[in-house]
């Protein structure tokens, strides 16, 4: 888990002030565990304006801190990082989300920035399926 004094350090790093209601977010972030919903952040911390949460969840996102999560159903949700390229694995059943690094899709991206005519930024990948505890689960019932 990334320690409240880890997120301080990458809000400073990247030239933002830690402010009194940002110190409140990031503790409640660290608090929260491994994935939360935007609304889910909201309602935890009360005191803190709603436009400054979701300015908040922008900024860590740009920073490298914080990623999105698209679970199976649709639901976004969002977990700290410790940063890097990397894409997730989320169980369609129990919502479990793990992190992987392999990417070699670029020769993908290039077709298509080529058959489009676009310069291709960047891309998200989500992979859907049912973790090792599930499976077994799923396996014992059959």
């Amino acid at each position: 888990m990334v320690s409240l004094e880890s997120l301080e350090r990458d809000v400073s790093r990247s030239g933002y002030r830690v402010t009194g209601p940002r110190r409140e977010l990031l503790a409640t972030l660290q608090e929260m565990g491994d994935h939360f919903t935007a609304e889910g952040l909201v309602a935890a911390v009360p005191g803190v304006g709603r436009a400054t949460v979701f300015r908040t969840l922008r900024l860590l996102q740009d920073i490298g801190t914080l990623c999105q999560v698209v679970l199976d159903d649709g639901t976004l949700q969002y977990r700290l990082t410790s940063g890097g390229h990397h894409h997730h694995v989320v169980c369609s059943r129990c919502g479990a989300v793990n992190d992987f690094s392999a990417c070699d899709i670029q020769g993908l991206l290039d077709e298509i920035a080529e058959r489009t005519g676009y310069v291709i930024d960047g891309h998200r990948l989500e992979v859907y399926g049912r973790c090792a505890d599930c499976k077994e689960v799923l396996t014992s019932e059959t």
